[in-house]
């Protein structure tokens, strides 16, 4: 426990992880898991506990109360997963596998059911990743058992972001990262780690700033946990936490005694995991539309209603002129042809007829006479024609002349053609004879062509 005097967990083969009161070789509290604890960690109080376990489940205890405060699926991977709690923060990292065997890392909040940001994958690698928390520096080192990379990230906006990677031809068995309050402050040592090499020896790895260190880099040493426990054993089981003092690593640096500087303690909180949203409640029915009343129809009209109505639509069309008075037959135009001999007295001539004559002339067509009833005259007068109009005169001409510069542009046209076909038609017969006369296959080649070309100029 990093807060408690005396107090330890650890974790067994019968699935339980108990804690020890070291001062009185007793066990104080047990913790029943469902299969295999595969790792362990206490946040910075020592009041919660976060494990996991071959069941692939995530847990954070209450290590007083020996019950677990919140449960969510950890990495779906077979392979061994680990958990770090990330100090003062109230977050928790592991690393663990996917189903495709590949090493993935993510962070969490107590209370959550999906870690922040969800799963990110690191690589292909089947060693089991081991995860190490620096609270000074905000930093997360991954570990690889049984390859020689250490990789490290920066912990900041609530996600990791990758710095750099220390690699090495040797692979570690086992590794540790000292206290920070261990670090070589002078050559701007920021962590510190030992690691198992063939189980032969033990090779130290140091993690520096490259800057110059003429002074104290307090941007980089801030005050580092102490020595001194928070609460005794019996005053944490009684319930009481705390956390430690910190030291001050510029009394460090000038090779002064060790200054305590006071924490700021607050205790961590369980982020209530979201309740579903409350169903809506239902929205009353619309009332129903009034609906219209339907229409009542009269029976069809009939033909003879129809044909009236047509008869009245008809009339309001109807020319308004004076309607001529009717002339018998025996006084007809007609009858008057046919009979000369009978031929009535002359009478004047109708007016209405010859001003409706004289009311449409045409300035193209030549114009209606105006005729006189036979009745008025013994003879006929001669029926004059209306001279064309100039302007209709000129547009004919023009017309003309535009027809004929056509008919002479292909006239010339054809005669250019008959002059072509004749030229090449003695071309080829030309070559004919050559060919008769023993020509060659060129010759034969230029005679098709030229075919071709008649052919075309023919068509």
């Amino acid at each position: 426990n990093p807060a408690a005097e005396n107090i330890l967990a650890s974790a067994s083969g019968d699935f339980t992880i108990k804690l020890w009161d070291i001062g009185t070789g007793q066990s104080t509290h047990s913790l029943k898991h469902n299969d295999i604890v595969q790792s362990l960690s206490w946040n910075a109080s020592g009041s919660l506990l976060v494990t996991t376990s071959r069941d692939k489940k995530i847990r954070v205890w209450d290590a007083r109360a020996e019950k677990p405060v919140h449960e969510a699926p950890g990495h779906p991977g077979a392979k061994n997963s680990r958990a770090v709690w990330m100090g003062e923060h109230n977050r928790f990292a592991t690393c663990g596998f996917s189903r495709m065997s590949e090493r993935q890392i993510a962070l969490w909040e107590p209370g959550r059911n999906e870690p922040i940001g969800g799963f990110t994958m690191l690589d292909s690698i089947s060693g089991v990743c081991m995860p190490f928390w620096d609270e000074g520096s905000n930093c997360l080192y991954l570990a690889g058992k049984g390859d020689g990379n250490i990789r490290y990230f920066e912990y900041e906006n609530d996600k990791f972001e990758f710095l750099s990677e220390y690699k090495s031809a040797e692979p570690q068995r086992g590794i540790a990262f000292v206290p920070r309050r261990g670090i070589n402050v002078h050559e701007n040592e920021v962590m510190r780690a030992y690691k198992t090499v063939n189980d032969t020896y033990i090779e130290p790895i140091s993690f520096t700033v490259p800057r110059r260190a003429e002074t104290f880099q307090s941007d980089i040493f801030p005050p580092a946990t102490g020595l001194k426990p928070a609460v005794s054993a019996k005053e944490w089981l009684e319930g009481k936490d705390g956390i430690p003092n910190k030291i001050d690593l510029e009394s460090v640096y000038e090779g002064t005694a060790p200054k305590e500087v006071v924490a700021d303690y607050k205790p961590p909180t369980i982020a209530s995991a979201p309740t579903p949203a409350a169903k809506p409640a239902p929205k009353p029915a619309p009332a129903p539309a009034p609906e219209p009343a339907p229409v009542s129809r009269s029976p069809p009209p009939s033909m003879k209603d129809q044909g009236a109505s047509m008869a009245n639509m008809a009339s309001k069309f109807k020319d308004d002129e004076p309607a001529e008075p009717e002339v018998e037959d025996d006084n007809s135009s007609f009858e008057e042809v046919q009979r000369p001999a009978q031929r009535a007295a002359p009478a004047a001539a109708t007016p209405a007829r010859v001003e409706h004559a004289t009311k449409i002339p045409s300035p193209i067509k030549p114009a209606s006479p105006a005729f006189k009833s036979p009745a008025s005259t013994s003879q006929p007068s001669p029926i004059k024609q209306a001279a064309p109009s100039p302007s209709s005169s000129g547009h004919i001409e023009s017309s003309l002349d535009q027809i004929r510069q056509m008919l002479e542009q292909q006239t010339k046209l054809i005669g250019k053609q008959n002059d072509k076909i004749s030229q090449l038609s003695a071309e080829v017969e030309g070559l004919k004879r050559k060919v008769n006369a023993g020509g060659s296959q060129d010759q034969s080649e230029r005679i098709r062509q030229l075919e071709l070309e008649l052919e075309a100029a023919r068509s």
